[in-house]
């Protein structure tokens, strides 16, 4: 087992696996939400990530614009994420992991560069992507795949209010997941850093990408 010690975060010292690093979460520690708006049309996608607290409390926002149908997604995330210069931030909580038209968030890749556990969040059922990377991008789908399987199983999350989620997760458990999706579900079946980037994701794309 690898052992590491955390960095200091506000009042705290914690020290173990990097999966029992995460084992207390607190209910004001801030995740990094993250959420697109994109056409097919369109050259690059508008990507926001929101900082929120766990009191729901906005105070921080990034951007970044990741090519549509290409393989820099992870790459524009880790960007957006050392640009903010946020230490604080202690998970990052994605609204999917196919975005920009299947360019693919390599989540194994994303939690190794910046530290954090990474969240992916979706919400249906589904017979799986492979048939459509295979048809659309014939010449590099190996590659794509590759990047899904790395982001592993995905495991529906029963949350308190009797919803539920799938998530892709890596560096936590789905218990400490789980405390999460509490924390910033406030209805349905969203999480707030989630549906505030998409919301936002929108207007921006709308306002200054326009097709």
């Amino acid at each position: 087992m690898d052992w590491i010690f955390l960095r200091y975060d506000a009042d705290e010292f914690i020290m173990g696996s990097k999966e029992e690093q995460y084992d207390t979460w607190k209910a004001g520690a801030r995740v990094l939400g993250i959420a697109e708006s994109f056409s097919k049309q369109d050259s690059t996608s508008t990507v926001v990530g929101i900082v929120m607290r766990g009191d729901l409390r906005i105070d921080g926002f990034g951007l970044c614009h990741p090519t549509v149908g290409g393989l820099d997604s992870t790459d524009e995330i880790i960007s957006m994420y050392e640009e903010l210069k946020r230490p604080d931030i202690r998970a990052l909580l994605l609204g999917g992991t196919v975005i920009s038209w299947f360019n693919i968030v390599d989540l194994q890749e994303l939690y190794d560069a910046v530290g954090i556990p990474v969240i992916s969040v979706t919400y249906e059922e589904t017979e799986g992507i492979e048939k459509y990377i295979r048809e659309y991008f014939p010449q590099d789908h190996e590659i794509r795949m590759e990047m899904v399987k790395k982001g592993g199983e995905r495991k529906e999350v029963s949350l308190d209010n009797n919803q539920s989620v799938f998530v892709n997760l890596v560096g936590m458990n789905i218990r400490k997941c789980k405390d999460v999706l509490n924390t910033f579900v406030i209805e349905g079946r969203v999480p707030e850093p989630i549906r505030v980037s998409r919301l936002i994701a929108g207007v921006l794309r709308k306002r200054f990408y326009p097709t």
